[in-house]
């Protein structure tokens, strides 16, 4: 079989540390960076892809940042993050024929674009989905966990030290059925952990094929049905027309009281003016959101004040290792795209995940 020698002329168009450029060219040798680092909007943190927003280029710089967008034949990133300039890229760099996001739900980027269907079919666009999974999965179990050992009780009971006169029962994790809705990447990873804690792991599913460490699969359809079943609902789905609402009052109304719910997704799967009532009637008793509809949370928004919901900033996916796990993702399908292989994390550009 021959081997294909082309090389590929990849922009990135995002901060990106140089020892991540020295790995992806280690394991796909073919790849040619175009990247100068005084053109993309500099780290606040590790990991920021947005980067700082006070950041601009000079008229110079500017022309050199599009000149450079539209020389190459993949992207590293979407520029600045801002999908105007994506939009702008497709349509004047006639030779790009590959995208990759660094975010996991970066389908919604490509949305955002407002590419014609002839641009989409035109240009592959792939996401990080999956590269996230292992430390959202920490997360939701750490949100599990905190409802079923009552950490705000404990939070509140310290900061007044209050040692109370009759101590309570915590629930078990080995005791729990949890219900992960949504069964992709970092559905998975939350099964694997809450599997091996001993939980009784349910999944949404509607291939209703079967998935290593769930021990029932759930039909989107039956949803509402589960929910009444179970002990806690972690929410993984990505942000879609089709997922938008999808935990609202027909399954908060369905719930046991004190169920626990946390969120990894997209705040949008969760419907947060149903979501207020289920937990004032204690029917939602816990809720750990990692991510709401509108970010950042309004200072107004009555789950800051809230004594059983537990807020994060949209922060659970990031870590050390995130630059470097996205690096290895991009020399995967880079080396895929070279040899005609289909690509991993393709963005369905009906439904845009």
């Amino acid at each position: 079989m021959s081997v294909n020698t082309q090389a590929l002329r990849v922009g990135v168009a995002v901060s990106l540390p140089e020892s991540d450029l020295e790995l992806m060219r280690e394991l796909e040798p073919r790849l040619e960076f175009l990247y100068e680092p005084e053109l993309t909007r500099p780290y606040r943190w590790h990991g920021d892809w947005d980067g700082d927003p006070n950041f601009t280029r000079t008229p110079a710089q500017d022309e050199q940042f599009t000149r450079m967008l539209g020389s190459v034949d993949a992207l590293f990133g979407i520029p600045d993050v801002n999908p105007a300039l994506l939009n702008h890229t497709v349509r004047t760099n006639d030779s790009l024929r590959w995208v990759h996001t660094t975010a996991a739900g970066g389908g919604s980027q490509v949305k955002a674009a407002g590419l014609s269907a002839a641009e989409l079919d035109r240009v592959a666009f792939t996401t990080s989905a999956g590269v996230h999974g292992s430390t959202l999965a920490e997360f939701a179990l750490f949100g599990v966990l905190a409802g079923a050992k009552n950490l705000r009780k404990l939070e509140a009971d310290q900061a007044r030290k209050y040692w109370p006169n009759q101590r309570w029962r915590m629930r078990h994790l080995d005791e729990m059925t949890i219900l992960v809705v949504g069964l992709g990447g970092i559905g998975a990873a939350v099964a694997e952990r809450f599997k091996a804690c001993g939980s009784t792991v349910w999944g949404t599913s509607r291939s209703g094929q079967a998935v290593q460490h769930v021990d029932r699969l759930i039909h989107p359809s039956a949803l509402a049905e589960a929910a009444g079943q179970v002990d806690a609902i972690v929410a993984t789905l990505p942000g879609t027309a089709g997922t938008e609402g999808l935990l609202g009052a027909q399954v908060f109304e369905a719930v046991r009281p004190d169920t626990i719910l946390v969120n990894v997704g997209r705040g949008t799967v969760v419907d947060e003016s149903a979501l207020l009532p289920a937990l004032e009637d204690g029917r939602i008793g816990f809720a750990a959101l990692d991510v709401v509809a509108q970010e950042p949370l309004a200072s107004g928004s009555e789950l800051w004040d809230h004594p059983n919901v537990l807020i994060s900033p949209h922060t659970a996916a990031l870590s050390d290792q995130e630059t470097r796990r996205i690096a290895r993702l991009f020399a995967r399908n880079a080396t895929a795209l070279l040899d005609g292989v289909p690509l991993r994390n393709r963005v369905d550009t009906v439904e845009f995940y």
